[in-house]
C-alpha cells in the first residue's frame, strides 16, 4: 500500500489558519507543507484542484459490534464506512459480547483491528460493578479511556452504585467517559407508559421515557464526582438545552478537564422526525425537541461543547422493525459523518476552522493522542479532502455498513468526501475504497 504522496493545490484548513499549497507525504507522515512545485514527481501526484484539505475526523464514540454481534457489524465493514465518511481514526465502545471489561478482551479487539481496520483504531475499557481492581491497574495508554454507563446498558456494565462510581472516579488512571442517563427514572417512566398504553408505544414517546431530567440528573452527578476527585471527565452525547447550560458554567468556572461531546444526529433530527423515521432514529439518549437541537448547535459554536462525534451504532433492519420496547437503540452514521458535519458550515453555524477544532484538534488534545489530529510536519498523514461544492443524495444501495441501511436515505448534503488518507495510505478516492490498514492510536498520560 502506497504511503508516499504529493497532494497539490489544496486549500488547507488547520489550527484556525487557511493556506493554499501542497502537502508531501513520506512513509505515512507529513513531510512538508507549502509551495512544493520544485519537488520531484517520483511519488504519486494527486491534484486537489482547490478542494479543502482537513485533518481526518477522529470519532471518539462508535459501536462496531465485534466480537459477538457481527451479524450487525464488524470492525472491517464499519471502518470502510468510516473512511468513506472522512473518519480516519475511531475509539470504539466496550459493550460487545463479551464486553471489553478485562485486558484479554481488550487485546482481542486490537488483534481483530490489526488484521482488517481501514481506519486507525483504539478501544475503551468498560467499567462494571465488579472490576474496579482491574481499572485501578490499567496500564497507561492501553485504552482510549474508561467508559461508564451511568444509564442502562447490558449485563453488569450499568454502574449506578454511588460507592462503586466514587471508586472508579477516584482511582481511574486515565480519562473517564460517561453515558449519562438516570436509569431509575427511565424505568419509572417505562412502567408508567406501559401501564397506560401497553407494549406497542409510538416511537415519538421515546424522549418522554428517556427524558431530559434523566439526562440532566446523571450529568450533574458525573460532574460532581469529577470535581470531587479531580478526575478528567468527558460526557458523551449531550441532548438537552439544560445540559448545555451546565457546561456553560463548567466553561466559565474553568472546570477543565471536564468536557462534553455532541453527536451529529442530535444536530440534525428533532422529535418531529419520529413521525416518518420511527425506530430508525431510536437512540440513547433520545433525540429531543427542536429547541434542544438548536441549543446543542449553539453550545458547539460557543465552545460549551468541545467535540463532535457520531455514536455510530448499527442494528439490522429486521431488529429495528420491532415494536417500541423490542427495537434496539442506535443508528448508523459513519458514512455520512463529515458531509453531515459540514452542514453546520453551510448553515453558517460554524466556520471550517471551528469544525476542524471540534472533529480533530480537540479530540487529539482531550485524549492526548500522539501525532494525529493536525496537519503538521512530522505528524501522521490522516487527511480528508472535501468538496464543498459537490453535494450528493444519500442512497441505501451505496451503504458500506454491514447493516445495509441509513436514516439519511433521500437526504441531500451540500458537500462530499473526495479522498481520505489514513496514516499516509489512500483509503477513499472519488467514491471508491482503496486498500488501507489503520494503525493503533497511541496516547500520552491522560491523568
Amino acid at each position: 500500500m502506497e504511503n508516499n504522496w504529493l497532494l497539490r493545490n489544496a486549500r488547507i484548513i488547520n489550527e484556525n489558519s487557511y493556506i493554499e499549497g501542497d502537502v508531501y507525504i513520506e512513509n505515512g507522515r507529513i513531510e512538508r507543507i507549502g509551495d512544493l512545485s520544485a519537488i520531484s514527481k517520483k511519488s504519486p501526484n494527486i491534484d486537489l484542484k482547490g478542494r479543502h484539505l482537513l485533518p481526518g475526523m477522529i470519532d471518539d464514540q462508535v459501536h462496531f459490534r465485534e466480537p459477538g454481534l457481527t451479524h450487525k457489524a464488524t470492525i472491517h465493514t464499519e471502518s470502510m464506512a468510516a473512511v468513506a465518511g472522512g473518519v480516519t481514526s475511531f475509539m470504539e465502545m466496550p459493550n460487545t459480547n463479551p464486553a471489553t471489561t478485562d485486558l484479554g478482551e481488550l487485546e482481542w479487539k486490537y488483534q481483530i483491528a490489526k488484521q482488517g481496520s481501514y481506519a486507525n483504531y483504539s478501544f475503551y475499557f468498560g467499567a462494571t460493578v465488579d472490576n474496579l481492581e482491574i481499572v485501578k491497574r490499567l496500564p497507561i495508554g492501553v485504552a482510549a479511556g474508561i467508559k461508564i454507563f451511568m444509564g442502562s446498558s447490558t449485563g453488569n456494565m450499568l454502574v449506578d452504585n454511588q460507592k462503586i462510581l466514587e471508586g472508579i472516579f477516584e482511582y481511574s488512571p486515565t480519562i473517564v467517559v460517561t453515558h449519562c442517563e438516570d436509569d431509575k427514572r427511565i424505568k419509572k417512566n417505562e412502567l408508567r407508559f406501559r401501564e397506560s398504553l401497553g407494549e406497542n408505544l409510538h416511537f415519538s414517546l421515546h424522549p418522554m421515557i428517556r427524558d431530559r431530567e434523566a439526562c440532566l440528573n446523571s450529568t450533574k452527578q458525573a460532574i460532581s464526582l469529577a470535581n470531587q476527585f479531580r478526575t478528567p471527565l468527558h460526557v458523551l452525547h449531550i441532548t438537552t438545552k439544560e445540559e448545555c447550560e451546565l457546561f456553560e458554567q463548567v466553561r466559565k468556572n474553568k472546570q477543565k478537564p471536564i468536557t462534553a461531546e455532541a453527536c451529529l444526529h442530535h444536530t440534525f433530527f428533532n422529535d418531529s422526525s419520529y413521525e416518518t423515521l420511527g425506530s430508525l432514529i431510536k437512540c440513547n439518549p433520545a433525540i429531543k425537541t427542536e429547541q434542544d437541537r438548536k441549543a446543542i448547535i449553539e453550545a458547539i459554536s460557543l465552545n460549551k461543547i468541545d467535540i463532535i462525534a457520531t455514536d455510530h451504532a448499527p442494528h439490522t433492519i429486521a431488529e429495528k422493525k420491532n415494536t417500541y420496547f423490542k427495537a434496539p437503540s442506535g443508528l448508523p452514521l459513519l458514512q455520512e459523518a463529515m458531509p453531515l458535519a459540514l452542514e453546520l458550515v453551510h448553515s453558517n453555524d460554524l466556520t471550517l476552522g471551528e469544525l476542524v477544532q471540534k472533529t480533530a484538534h480537540n479530540v487529539a488534545e482531550r485524549f492526548k493522542i500522539k501525532e494525529r489530529g493536525y496537519i503538521r510536519e512530522g505528524y501522521w498523514a490522516d487527511l480528508v479532502c472535501v468538496d464543498m461544492k459537490q453535494g450528493y443524495k444519500v442512497r441505501a444501495d451505496k451503504v458500506l455498513s454491514k447493516c445495509g441501511w441509513t436514516p439519511f436515505e433521500g437526504e441531500r448534503f451540500n458537500s462530499s468526501v473526495w479522498a481520505t488518507w489514513v496514516s499516509g495510505q489512500l483509503a477513499w478516492y472519488e467514491n471508491k475504497l482503496h486498500p488501507s490498514q489503520g494503525k493503533r492510536i497511541e496516547f500520552g498520560k491522560q491523568r
